[in-house]
């Protein structure tokens, strides 16, 4: 698979937002990689330096009651997000290409706020 989104950096995002997110109450798992050069079924791992050749990385996010939000980012450019807001309010949140690690914290933004309403939203940008 061609690399488009340098998932280490796609990590630093995800790292960059934790702190944040927990304050608003987020639990907020650790980043996962998947080893493309593993032997199926491929395991997720938490240690970057047991991966070889990382494929894609995954966080999972959970608030009040019920509400999570799974996001997978492949090196590729697309992710796989998957949400749950109320019993009511689930599913899978659309994704643009994403060509680059900082269009995927942008998109975390979005997803972020989306999943938790404000109890996600409100992280301050830097220029």
């Amino acid at each position: 698979m061609e690399q488009i989104v340098d998932l280490g950096h796609a990590a630093v995002e995800v790292a960059e937002r934790r702190t944040d997110w927990e304050r608003r109450g987020l639990v907020v798992g650790h980043v996962t990689w998947r080893d493309e050069a593993a032997p199926w079924p491929q395991r997720l791992e938490t240690d970057r330096s047991s991966v070889t050749e990382p494929d894609s990385i995954g966080i999972l996010i959970t608030g009040h009651g019920d509400a999570q939000l799974s996001v997978v980012l492949f090196r590729g450019g697309w992710a796989d997000i998957d949400f749950i807001a109320t019993i009511d309010d689930a599913g899978t949140l659309p994704t643009p290409d994403i060509d680059s690690a900082r269009a995927f914290g942008d998109l975390l933004d979005r997803c972020v706020a989306r999943a938790f309403g404000s109890q996600g939203s409100g992280r301050q940008s830097t220029p």
